[in-house]
């Protein structure tokens, strides 16, 4: 089904919102740490000296540097924007300029601008549930020539922390450090669906399709398609989907960047390693694939997407890959029934679905009157069932989810894993 004018400029509004929300992150992240610098000045004198004496002054003045080395990534990252086909001059926000050219999405690992995403955040971490989905619409006032103008978008606290968020998952998917979590969740997986596929030559591994939804930054996705499968990821939120077309087509060097992603909060420190060390990405060279490697990203709603009927305008789905993993992703669902029957038909006869999660229902006590259908693992289990898949080596593996290795405080989820076949 197409999409109306409106839904293509409310979308074209909120990327650009996005946009603002990478070019704001320096002064609103300085703006934050120089307010311990003014709570140093509140109290007595003799408690201020004593602060200076054991260091606390220099750690702020420190975390200054921090945030403006990660701004300058960040605004690496969003340079060219207009590769997601948006003219951000239209929306008078603060974009590259439109240099009238057609951008061609012809790099491996490119994103498929299209207008589905949402603001909805992929985001597993606790204290935070990303329940804010409307994304506010930046407002216009006259201009001097006539014409209507678009006052610069104010980030919100919930728009930061999903920026915050997006570079924890760089260390997450693209760096050394990032290396414990990702072989607690994503070898699981790959072992897997090596398993499911072991009776096939390694060469011929390129003519069978992995889809995996909630692609985040892309690495699982990467890996599978390193192992020789033609890979697909799916991902709907603009942060991950511009942080990612960076890494991804962008970097020509391993730990080529710098990020210090520890720097916004100072609680729970034991030390100044905890809050000031910093992460380099990426741990691996993203054009080193294998010659002929089929591996792409498409970016939109993975309902509106893949849960498309035959015969509409969209790419047929229905029996087309062979395996689709979901790492951390069936608990984003607002109705996890239509998640699990989209499944289900996109998969071939006999086709894999391997996942590996928690079950944090993103859409729980939402503000946005959304519906949000939320199970218990063994209500989910039941009902992939129903739909028709047969589950088998089940387990429960601890992990983190962009953890802080250095922190004093840490979440450990008690994931699910499983793997489940389409029953003919």
């Amino acid at each position: 089904m197409p999409f109306s004018q409106a839904e293509i400029d409310e979308e074209r509004v909120h990327f650009a919102n996005v946009i603002s929300t990478f070019q704001q992150y320096a002064p609103y992240a300085l703006n934050a740490n120089n307010r311990r610098r003014k709570d140093i000045y509140t109290i007595p004198i003799e408690d201020r000296e004593l602060l200076e004496s054991i260091g606390y002054k220099d750690r702020i003045a420190v975390t200054d540097k921090a945030i403006l080395a990660n701004a300058e990534f960040l605004n690496q990252a969003i340079a060219n924007p207009e590769i997601f086909g948006h003219d951000l001059e239209e929306l008078g926000q603060e974009g590259e300029p439109n240099d009238g050219q057609t951008h061609q999405h012809d790099q491996p690992g490119l994103p498929d601008a299209s207008p589905h995403e949402h603001s909805h955040s992929h985001s597993h971490s606790h204290g935070s549930h990303s329940h804010t989905h409307a994304s506010p619409r930046a407002g216009s006032s006259g201009g001097s020539d006539g014409r209507a103008k678009t006052r610069k978008y104010k980030p919100t606290e919930h728009d930061m922390d999903k920026l915050r968020s997006t570079l924890k998952q760089l260390v997450r998917d693209w760096s050394k450090e990032g290396k414990a979590e990702r072989d607690l969740c994503y070898e699981p997986v790959k072992d897997a669906l090596l398993q499911h596929f072991s009776d096939i030559p390694e060469e011929e591994r390129r003519n069978f399709r992995v889809l995996v939804p909630g692609a985040g930054l892309g690495r699982l996705a990467w890996d599978v398609a390193n192992l020789g499968f033609a890979c697909q990821g799916n991902e709907f939120s603009h942060y991950m989907l511009l942080a990612s077309f960076y890494i991804l087509n962008r970097t020509d060097e391993v730990n080529k960047h710098t990020i210090y992603p520890y720097v916004h909060s100072f609680s729970n420190i034991a030390n100044n390693e905890g809050l000031l060390r910093p992460i380099s990405i990426p741990d691996v060279l993203p054009s080193s694939l294998p010659p002929g490697s089929d591996f792409s990203l498409v970016a939109g709603d993975f309902e509106e997407i893949y849960g498309a009927e035959d015969g509409d305008d969209a790419e047929p789905q229905v029996e087309q890959w062979d395996a689709v993993l979901t790492c951390f992703f069936i608990d984003t669902s607002k109705n996890i029934v239509n998640y699990l029957r989209v499944i289900h038909r996109i998969l071939a006869p006999g086709g894999v679905w391997i996942n590996l999660g928690p079950l944090l229902w993103h859409w729980e006590n939402n503000a946005t009157n959304d519906p949000s259908i939320e199970l218990t693992l063994d209500e989910v289990k039941a009902l992939a069932r129903k739909i028709g898949f047969e589950i088998s080596n089940e387990r429960t593996i601890d992990t983190t989810y962009t953890n802080n290795a250095e922190s004093m405080l840490g979440y450990v989820y008690h994931a699910a894993f499983w793997t489940a076949t389409k029953v003919v």
